[in-house]
């Protein structure tokens, strides 16, 4: 029984120093660095075994690996139902001299505003705006308005978002690029096996050992003339012959990957341009027809369209509460209404609006005491807005009269309707052209003479002195870049509509604009013309304009340099000297602006530099800088935490001269605080007055919180006597952003 242990001891050990492995129950042991065998039934013989893997003829092209449990893959994130984002404000001014015409002392405002972006379950956008200020002036009214709205334009950014974070195409080609990059993990795996059989140190070490035991073997024959075929060398072409069979192996492997890999990346490229050409659509599309056909043609899912985009595509605008009615220059343009109005627009248009009117939105610095005003209007056509086009419009309401048409100390009849018929006609690629006719009913005052109804004044085609007619075209020459665009409007002495303040006179204006730009963008030129622009309901009945208004503006942008900016602009005051009587004074103005940013041995600085001058004399306006020259000149320099203004000003007038200098420092402490003050020195020459002013102001941002900024001032202004007055500012704001 010893001798049989010690032959098997024997063996092993021949058979690791020839580097053959050992089979135990059909099994290979290799790598372990020892091998372990019983002796009887409580010993244990260590044995030395090769380091290396073990030899075979036939090597399985299937790499063994372990493979490890991958985690699931996380659950899509949870869309909630509603996503709110926006601002609130409040904000609390104190002045002690209204610089107006009008003279109040010791006035605050308190003004408390909200804006939120509202999106439900990522795919439908609402906005909700809400703003009120009160305060004690006699002057300023007391505002309050709320608006809850939709436009098609947030809807589509909305669908651009969605689209950004898109990151494949439909599910059936999105299953086949899984599967294909499954197949190509697969192939990589198996030709990354085969070159490990012979990459490793190990097999190179064995087949070195076996190429030198072959030469060895032809050395020590006994017969060189004979070829000696032993074990040795025949362990070594098979070693090669298997090598070189793996090699064709892996280059089988290796086409077959190349083939799936160029599938793979048409479908890759075929995603790219769809998500690209869906980035098109979304951004060039002409108009919300065009968009929706290219979004449906597409099959797109339903992350990126939701149900019922054709029709939230279509409605162009949709609000309740403080809105907007803007829809013709003869019917109604730019009115606040406090009501409903809605735009829907898939190839036919419909629009309605109702609502109260308030003209004072706009005017709101007089107080006074005007009947209830409201409006309705019904708009229906063919053709998208933004194309050709052919819209009928019907409104009617309640608007107060004023001028000759206005009866005082009667009860009048406010009434009014009209209709308007309104046609574009696309002429080019970008040239437009819009035509507008419109007839209304009669005034009170002229309806009683005849005794005519609102409805029979407005259908009483005989009759010629309740219309309106307008043209406008806008054209765009792509080769020099040159934008033009003109309107011409007559309106008629007994016309009415909501876009008209005032009646019984004839009104004619117009207007020519060009813009054109030189030298690659780098330079601008923008001219206008104009005449009888001017509208508001302070105008008497027989106001008609005559003058005409003549502007240029050239704005040079050249990169590295400064931002220059040039215009000869008019301007006009309509001054009320009665109820019965007013006075236009007109003048021009001459500005000059340059900016310029840079950087000085690494630290960021701004330089800026104003002139201005008007045009006008004393007798021709109550604005104390009449015929002045003004220059302000401006630098600030930001550091780390610093941040260092300065001003210095002169206001060269008949009268006197006015100087002013004004220093300013901003220390930003820490992330959330920063104070800053200033100090402002004026001297008026003529008068002999120097006076110092001064400002301070302060940001806290609290986190979770919202920010708080506080700013005071002790300023100068211009008052009686040609002499500067005492004015005290303080302003505290709170602004939460989420």
């Amino acid at each position: 029984m010893r001798a049989f242990i010690i032959l098997v001891v024997t063996l092993f050990i021949a058979i690791s120093s020839s580097g053959q492995c050992l089979s135990l129950d059909g099994r290979q042991v290799q790598d372990t660095g020892y091998l372990l065998i019983h002796r009887g039934c409580k010993a244990l013989v260590f044995l030395p075994v090769a380091q290396y893997a073990a030899q075979s003829d036939v090597v399985n092209v299937t790499a063994v690996r372990v493979r490890e449990r991958k985690p699931l893959p996380p659950p899509p994130p949870r869309v909630p139902f509603l996503q709110v984002h926006g601002n609130v404000l409040y904000d609390f001014y104190y002045q002690s001299n209204v610089d107006t015409p009008y003279a109040e002392r010791d006035i605050h405002q308190h003004t408390i505003q909200t804006n939120l972006s509202i999106t439900v379950r990522n795919q439908y956008p609402l906005r909700l705006s809400f703003s009120t200020q009160a305060g004690n002036s006699s002057l300023f009214r007391n505002l309050t308005g709320i608006r809850l709205g939709y436009n098609n334009q947030d809807f589509k950014n909305q669908l651009i978002n969605n689209a950004r974070n898109w990151s494949m195409m439909k599910l059936r080609q999105r299953r086949e690029m899984d599967t294909l990059q499954a197949y190509l993990d697969r192939l990589q795996e198996q030709m990354a096996g085969i070159r490990a059989l012979t990459n490793t140190p190990s097999y190179i070490q064995r087949l070195i050992e076996a190429r030198e035991r072959a030469l060895l073997a032809r050395r020590d024959s006994l017969s060189p003339e004979i070829p000696v075929i032993d074990k040795a060398d025949s362990l070594y072409r098979t070693m090669l012959a298997v090598e070189e069979k793996n090699k064709h192996t892996v280059d089988s492997l290796q086409q077959q990957w190349d083939k799936v890999q160029k599938r793979y990346m048409q479908l890759v490229v075929k995603a790219d341009r769809l998500k690209a050409n869906l980035m098109d659509v979304l951004r060039n599309s002409r108009n919300n027809k065009e968009l929706s056909d290219a979004l449906e043609a597409m099959n797109l899912p339903d992350s990126i369209l939701p149900k019922g985009f054709r029709t939230l595509l279509a409605i162009r605008s949709f609000g309740i509460g403080r809105t907007m009615a803007d829809y013709s220059e003869l019917t109604a343009k730019n009115i606040s209404i406090t009501g409903v109005q809605v735009e829907y627009n898939p190839s036919y248009y419909l629009a309605v609006a109702t609502g109260v009117v308030d003209y004072q939105f706009r005017n709101f610095i007089v107080r006074e005491q005007r009947s209830p005003q409201y409006m309705t209007l019904v708009r229906a056509g063919l053709g998208m807005k933004e194309d050709n086009h052919l819209f009928l419009t019907y409104y009617t309401g309640k608007k107060q009269l004023y001028g000759s048409n206005a009866t005082t100390g009667v009860e009048t009849d406010n009434h009014l309707m009209g209709m308007a018929l309104e046609g574009q006609w696309k002429l080019g690629e970008h040239t437009y052209l819009v035509a507008e006719t419109a007839k209304s009913s009669l005034p009170y005052n002229v309806r009683k003479e005849s005794k005519e109804s609102n409805a029979g004044s407005m259908v009483n085609f005989s009759g010629h002195s309740n219309e309106a007619y307008t043209a406008s075209f806008r054209t765009l020459i792509e080769k020099s870049g040159t934008r033009v665009n003109g309107m011409y409007k007559v309106m008629q002495h007994n016309f009415q509509s909501f876009s008209l303040y005032t009646t019984g006179s004839r009104q004619i204006a117009w207007n020519i604009q060009a813009e054109q730009p030189f030298f690659r963008q780098q330079v601008l030129v923008t001219g206008a013309i104009q005449r009888n622009s001017y509208a508001t309901f302070y105008q008497p009945s027989n106001y008609a304009a005559n003058t005409v208004f003549k502007s240029l503006q050239v704005s040079v942008r050249i990169p590295r340099w400064p931002v220059i900016t040039l215009g000869y602009q008019p301007s006009s005051q309509l001054v009320k000297l009665n109820n019965e009587q007013f006075t236009e004074q007109v003048f021009y103005m001459l500005s000059g602006t340059g900016v310029y940013s840079y950087k000085y041995r690494g630290i960021m600085m701004n330089s800026m530099l104003t002139y201005s001058r008007f045009y006008n004399r004393q007798t021709d306006s109550q604005f104390v800088y009449f015929n002045s020259r003004n220059i302000l000149a401006s630098h600030t320099v930001f550091l780390d935490k610093f941040t260092l203004g300065g001003q210095a000003s002169a206001a060269l007038t008949q009268e006197y001269t006015l100087y002013g200098l004004t220093g300013e420092i901003s220390w930003k402490s820490a992330s959330w605080l920063e104070l800053g003050g200033s100090l402002k020195y004026n001297r008026q020459t003529i008068y002999n007055i120097q006076q110092l002013g001064y400002g301070v102001h302060a940001r806290i941002n609290i986190p979770r919180v919202g920010e708080l900024a506080l700013q005071g001032d002790k300023n100068y202004l211009p008052g009686a006597g040609r002499q500067l007055v005492s004015n005290n500012t303080g302003r505290l704001t709170y602004t939460r952003i989420f």
